[in-house]
């Protein structure tokens, strides 16, 4: 009914931003979903034809599109995250991308019956796992930081060199078969691969001394760069065919590792421009496929080459390439076996099935269909199969949500008690050992650390953690947590004491965009918790059944009582705050702050013995702790 490129782009925008929300909604593969509703819409009903409808627009999008994805991966590339894992990613990106391309290549040649020229351009080009797939994978399964830290790594130093190699061997094919190509072409590509580099660091390094030396506004500084990433890809990128990845990478790891102020702003933006193009990309990329390309996917020889780059390249390539590593068994079955392809492979095979079937190579028809049947393989198995494999080598971290307290203090060593006895990671950080003394005699665990310090950033692990509750006695300092911390957690899991507001730093003046939600009720203030805590009163655990319910609980609870939070069978915790009061249903266990009230606790027993009395098997549903 409509059909114009401006229904194109909002359909593909709505289709890509959907299917993450499908994904983060249902905890599955964004990138899975993505693939089958691109197929939908493309081949199978013919509701879009991005390649047709965009026409000499397609490749440029899609390759800055690429570039951008990869500069904003590369742009957290910094060094001080691989200490210690220096040499297993050495090895990896070098040796076991080497050996990947060598059995690649072979698999090409003897099992999907490729002639030796292809099989080795696109043998180059599988040994890529950029990311555009393996970044929201480790997002999802929540990995140790060791085995995250070398895929992550492993995906965006790769990524550039996968084109590169596939270049490569298409210029000595090139150079081998044709008598008008000399050995001063290899020369130019070596040169050009080399001056992407060069032309990467020097932009980086521009960039990042006006940055610091404020010869950029702040508002301009995301907008500049995005710019420059443009800048960079481009002028490599015509300089020789695939470099531009090259350049852009060197770029974006130049810049992490000058360690700018306001690199992380930056970041956040990029991350938010990434998720939008990988979404947009992976629908246009799939629905652009076309019905003989499906079809072709179901050759045997296509099929049988798919399961041997899945059982046997993969995984002897790590094995053999972090030989004398200090990588243990579980790490490496793990990294062995995660390796999906993405939007790079799609991209670049579709070049060289254009440029090698007009050198004369026939075989180079099928690169398309090959390569699509390995990047939906790889990303519906390693998809599916990273959280399970991970938990069962004990390489994920455990499922339950975390809580992450900021502040040490009675009321906060006493709560983190209560989270552990439910069986929720928390950890409690503050840099004064002094506050940490109540934190240190509770036995939970802390951490001395200022959580704004960069450093704290290379030592605690954020992943078991989805809230974060600022519980300082300082109110700026908790606001200046909850907003630092948005990006990693989000306003909704963010959380602070309730304002003095009798300090002179009225913080409620400022809006709902400083800080995070304001946990329990108005009076509820550090100084009024830890008087409470030190007083006496008690943390209780309430179990909400069908035959204690909670409009009953509501009924019966001491008038002092202070609502914390409800603990969900899920692991959900849902905190009462001055705008949310969560009702607790069937099987929830609500936590609370009460007084050690003799009276109240003659009433409970007395409510006890009559249920005993009538009959029901019911235990006690406050347990004092």
């Amino acid at each position: 009914m409509f059909h114009s490129i401006l229904f194109d782009f909002m359909l593909i925008g709505a289709l890509g931003v959907g299917s993450q929300w499908i994904g983060w909604k249902y905890r599955i593969p964004a990138i899975v979903v993505m693939s089958i509703v691109g197929l939908l819409v493309g081949p199978v009903f013919g509701i879009l034809q991005p390649a047709e409808d965009f026409g000499e627009l397609f490749k440029p999008i899609v390759s800055i599109a690429v570039a951008i994805i990869l500069f904003e991966g590369s742009l957290s590339l910094d060094f001080r995250e691989v200490r210690g894992l220096g040499r297993p990613v050495l090895r990896i990106v070098t040796l076991g991308a080497f050996i990947a391309w060598l059995l690649g290549s072979l698999g090409a040649h003897f099992v999907a019956d490729l002639s030796l020229a292809v099989a080795f351009v696109i043998g180059g080009l599988f040994i890529v796992t950029g990311p555009t797939v393996i970044l929201p994978l480790l997002r999802q399964a929540k990995l140790k930081p060791r085995p995250a830290a070398i895929l992550k790594w492993e995906g965006i130093i790769v990524d550039p060199f996968g084109a590169l190699l596939s270049v490569f061997a298409f210029e000595i094919i090139l150079f081998l078969t044709n008598e008008d190509v000399t050995a001063n072409a290899l020369l130019f590509f070596f040169f050009a691969s080399f001056l992407a580099v060069v032309i990467g660091y020097v932009l980086g390094k521009g960039l990042g001394y006006m940055f610091e030396n404020g010869h950029v506004p702040e508002f301009l500084k995301s907008p500049v760069m995005f710019a420059v990433v443009i800048l960079c890809f481009t002028v490599a990128d015509e300089i020789a065919h695939e470099t531009g990845l090259l350049a852009v990478t060197a770029m974006g790891m130049t810049l992490a590792n000058m360690h700018i102020s306001s690199i992380e702003d930056m970041r956040n933006f990029k991350e938010n421009i990434s998720v939008l193009l990988v979404s947009a990309i992976f629908v246009m990329l799939t629905a652009s496929l076309s019905v003989d390309t499906l079809m072709q996917i179901f050759n045997l020889n296509i099929i049988s080459y798919v399961l041997i780059m899945l059982f046997v390249v993969r995984p002897l390539s790590i094995w053999v390439s972090t030989i004398g590593t200090d990588l243990s068994f579980a790490e490496r079955t793990l990294v062995g076996w995660i390796a999906p392809r993405g939007i790079v492979a799609l991209t670049v095979a579709g070049y060289f099935a254009s440029v090698l079937s007009e050198a004369g190579f026939e075989d180079a028809s099928i690169l398309t269909s090959l390569t699509f049947a390995l990047v939906f393989a790889t990303v519906c198995a390693h998809g599916f199969s990273i959280g399970w494999l991970a938990k069962k080598l004990d390489l994920a971290i455990d499922g339950q949500p975390g809580v992450l307290i900021v502040g040490g203090s009675s009321f906060s060593a006493e709560l983190a008690k209560v989270l552990k006895e439910l069986k929720i990671p928390v950890l409690i950080t503050d840099s004064s050992w002094q506050r940490l003394i109540p934190v240190r005699k509770a036995g939970v665990p802390f951490m001395k650390e200022e959580i704004l310090s960069e450093q704290t950033e290379y030592h605690l692990d954020m992943t078991p953690y989805e809230y974060m509750i600022s519980a300082s006695e300082l109110d700026s300092y908790n606001a200046l947590v909850c907003n630092t911390f948005v990006p990693e957690i989000g306003r909704s899991n963010l959380f602070q004491l309730t304002l003095h507001n009798r300090r002179g730093d009225d913080l409620e003046a400022m809006g709902n965009t400083i800080g995070g939600r304001l946990l329990f009720n108005e009076q509820a203030t550090w100084e009024h918790l830890n008087e409470k805590v030190d007083s006496g009163y008690v943390f209780r655990k309430t179990n909400i059944t069908n035959q204690y319910t909670y409009q009953q609980y509501m009924k019966e609870r001491h008038p002092e009582t202070l609502m914390l939070f409800v603990y969900k069978p899920s692991g959900k915790l849902s905190f009462f705050t001055h705008k949310s009061q969560p009702k607790a249903e069937n099987g929830d266990v609500i936590v609370s702050l009460m007084p050690p009230s003799k009276e109240f606790q003659k009433i409970q027993d007395k409510i006890i013995e009559q249920r005993n009395e009538n009959g029901e098997d019911q235990e006690n549903p406050d347990s004092k702790e």
